[in-house]
């Protein structure tokens, strides 16, 4: 039973805090599309896609206005379309044209699952089907892919890798009318997860059912809050009152999953525990780092601090919740958490800093953009560092960088709404093009060997 204080604390966090669902993702299962030719799985698509999620904004709606809790953003993601296109890949993007068709009619906010998994091989169609990835996504709006490389049981495809650094580099070239923004719907991984409900990596893994529903929480704003009220806390009392605040962020998640599913008669996933950051002041990853003692994020202890904060949020959200999954911890996209922006403009954080972070948090290099001339080869040692760190400690990292044509270090792109505004941040000058162009296989590491 809620009490008088328990229902005047969620207010509170809705209305000041940057309380939110951040998303709802209904999983779907294309495999039934299969057709003889791209045409007609194509269309068997949409009709399934549509067909399927088509109370999706509807539900979001009710549920919000019934528990008074923000829904942010609908969205829906499918099985790997290299797998259903793999008799006809050259034609993957009719496929591709036809989820982003769906998602307009839906009136969903993204549609994840444009994806490959090539993590220990890249078999002739799934080359081809990569292939298809920048013309797609410059063509369409709402679609988002994917590409895993690595993993740590398998290790780093390194040809994969080297193909995606020039698949990125086509991508921001011919969205170059809208300062590269194709790639910031484009994700590389290494130990992807088939329960991921945020963009742009989400897509629907062929161990899950059907249909399901899986839910991101969010609430930066208010972790950062609670620790605006124990400003001499020890550490301890620290990690304390952010797993204690986590565990009520995960609830509100698991009520809300668990009634969506429902009325969506579709399966309950997952609640993933992620805090994911906007741009908006007050509902910012960094500024809870700085509001643990830090002068500014990217200084020294930023990392300690990051997998404090990581860990915590885990232990109280697992006390919350038996179906968690997906990615769960901390983002730092740079564009889309204000106090990275303006961490990144006075140059107090770069690349190296936030690779450092990304191995004890979630996910990633995230929303990065980069100077424009930026080569391929740099950009796929950039996913091969990344990489690195995600098979060395099994966990799931990635990369998704925006080599933004025309722009240098000094310039900035902005794309609106929550992916936000993105100063170009320096890479190094010196080149790793021997290294990339080897190929092959980087063996998974000893404590793969486990069976």
């Amino acid at each position: 039973m809620f009490n008088y204080s328990d229902v005047l604390e969620t207010i509170n966090m809705v209305e000041k805090e940057h309380l939110d669902i951040r998303t709802i993702t209904m999983g779907i299962s294309l495999l039934p599309c299969i057709r003889s030719d791209a045409k007609k799985t194509a269309d068997a698509v949409y009709d399934l896609v549509c067909g399927r999620a088509k109370d999706i904004v509807k539900v979001a709606t009710e549920l919000s206005g019934e528990y008074g809790i923000p829904i942010v953003n609908k969205r829906v993601s499918v099985t790997p379309v290299s797998l259903i296109s793999a008799a006809f890949p050259e034609d993957a993007g009719l496929i591709g044209k036809a989820l982003d068709r769906a998602a307009d009619t839906l009136g969903i906010d993204f549609l994840g699952g444009y994806s490959a998994l090539v993590h220990k091989g890249m078999a002739d169609y799934e080359k081809k089907f990569i292939m298809t990835i920048p013309e797609v996504l410059s063509s369409t709006n709402k679609l988002c892919s994917s590409v895993n490389i690595g993993s740590s049981k398998s290790g780093i495809n390194m040809d994969a890798v080297k193909l995606m650094g020039e698949i990125i580099r086509k991508t921001a070239e011919i969205t170059a009318d809208r300062d590269g923004f194709g790639c910031a719907k484009l994700v590389v991984f290494c130990n992807a997860v088939e329960d991921n409900p945020f963009m742009a990596g989400a897509f629907h893994g062929v161990g899950e059912k059907d249909a399901v529903i899986n839910v991101g929480v969010s609430g930066p704003g208010v972790v950062q809050h609670a620790l605006e009220a124990i400003p001499d806390a020890d550490l301890a009392e620290v990690a304390e009152m952010i797993k204690r605040t986590a565990f009520k962020i995960t609830r509100a998640g698991q009520l809300i999953a668990t009634e969506a599913a429902k009325r969506l008669n579709a399966s309950f996933g997952i609640v993933d525990l992620s805090l994911a950051p906007t741009p908006a002041r007050g509902d910012s990853v960094a500024q809870i780092l700085e509001e643990m003692g830090l002068e500014s994020v990217g200084t020294h202890g930023t990392t300690a601090c990051l997998a404090m904060l990581n860990d915590a949020v885990k232990k109280g959200g697992v006390m919350a919740s038996s179906r968690v999954g997906g990615l769960s911890g901390a983002f730092i996209p740079v564009s889309e958490d204000i106090g990275m922006i303006e961490a990144a403009e006075r140059g107090d954080i770069n690349i190296d800093k936030l690779e450092a972070m990304t191995a004890v948090c979630s996910v990633g290099l995230d929303m990065i953009a980069i100077p424009g001339d930026t080569s391929a080869a740099t950009i796929s040692a950039i996913i091969a560092d990344e990489a690195a760190i995600g098979m060395i400690n099994n966990k799931t990292t990635a990369v998704r960088v925006i080599p933004a044509p025309g722009k240098k270090v000094g310039d900035c792109v902005n794309f609106g709404g929550l992916l936000g505004r993105a100063p170009i941040m320096p890479v190094h000058d010196k080149s790793s093009i021997k290294f990339i162009s080897r190929g092959g296989l980087i063996p998974a590491p000893i404590h793969s060997n486990k069976n």
